[in-house]
């Protein structure tokens, strides 16, 4: 897995084909879409590990967003047309009182140009056609708000939330409790999950290095699920594992685990509490790792 802090302006398949190039990786995939106006982190996996991908795209997420008021665009962001302005008065504390309605559990509707489908056909497809689509609530999650700092039209907040959460739809449902409409006229992803920001490399970084080294920027298949309890199989046991069958496994606790034999990483396997675990997703393994010795 590959933290990659994405560059404004580039499309999140655009970094990770150009990460999967400079990897010489046959085979990559990543953890949930960054517009391309956003910045931040975009965790990129290759090989076995787009097996895991699932795990960070079900994770929450942390931003630094800056909100413009007085202008509403059609997609919502900066890169859209306006559609609606107003003059603006907003006070700080008029800004930290609308922040109170968005915190804890929210509806949000999402919004027309996104990736979510209807009919297999993403929202924004239709959008580009003019054509809008009714749009049922969804319900996220705002495990935090904070306001960071205040101008006279624009603002900037700190985030974190639930996955499916909109933070262009945020903008919007901000502007419009503060009587003034608003968009996102900026974003940076800063955490998924475990990972922060801090520890990701730019794809000037990862062309600067020489071939050789690159691979060294990269964390192993396992830290996507480093959440997980471990469990250490012996080779009988793993060879049992990785060829479908459940092996008992005393004290093992109940749900997902995850297994290595000889310390090398095997997969996830699922416990049902009782000392019976059953292989969940494996990774290929080399024969030798699960022989008898």
């Amino acid at each position: 897995m590959l933290l990659l802090d994405k560059p404004q302006g580039m499309s999140s398949n655009g970094a990770l084909q150009t990460a999967k190039r400079l990897l010489e990786a046959a085979k990559a995939g990543h953890t949930g879409t960054l517009d391309p106006m956003a910045t931040g982190l975009l965790p990129l996996t290759f090989g076995e590990a787009t097996k895991f991908s699932q795990m960070l795209l079900d994770a929450d997420k942390g931003y630094e967003a800056t909100v413009q008021l007085g202008v509403e665009t059609d997609t919502g962001d900066a890169e859209g047309k306006r559609i609606a302005t107003a003059p603006v008065a907003v006070s700080r504390e008029a800004i930290e009182r609308a922040l109170e309605a968005f915190r804890g559990e929210i509806e949000q509707v999402p919004p027309m140009y996104s990736a979510l489908k209807v009919a297999g056909k993403p929202l924004y497809e239709y959008a580009r056609d003019g054509i809008e689509l009714e749009r049922a609530p969804r319900r996220v999650t705002v495990h935090a708000l904070e306001l960071v700092d205040a101008e006279a039209e624009r603002f900037r907040i700190r985030v974190r939330c639930s996955k499916g959460t909109y933070i262009r739809t945020l903008a919007i449902d901000l502007g419009r409790a503060l009587g003034c409409g608003a968009h996102l006229s900026a974003l940076r992803r800063t955490r998924i999950g475990p990972f922060e920001v801090a520890s990701a490399v730019s794809l000037p970084s990862l062309e600067a290095a020489p071939i050789e080294a690159r691979a060294g920027l990269l964390a192993p298949v396992d830290a996507l699920v480093a959440h997980l309890p471990a469990v250490e199989l012996d080779p009988l046991a793993a060879r049992a594992i990785l060829h479908g069958q459940g092996v008992a496994v005393p004290n093992a606790p109940e749900g997902l685990l995850r297994i290595y034999a000889q310390r090398r990483f095997l997969g996830l396997a699922e416990s049902d509490g009782r000392g019976r675990v059953s292989p969940k997703r494996l990774v290929a393994t080399p024969e030798t790792v699960v022989q008898a010795g």
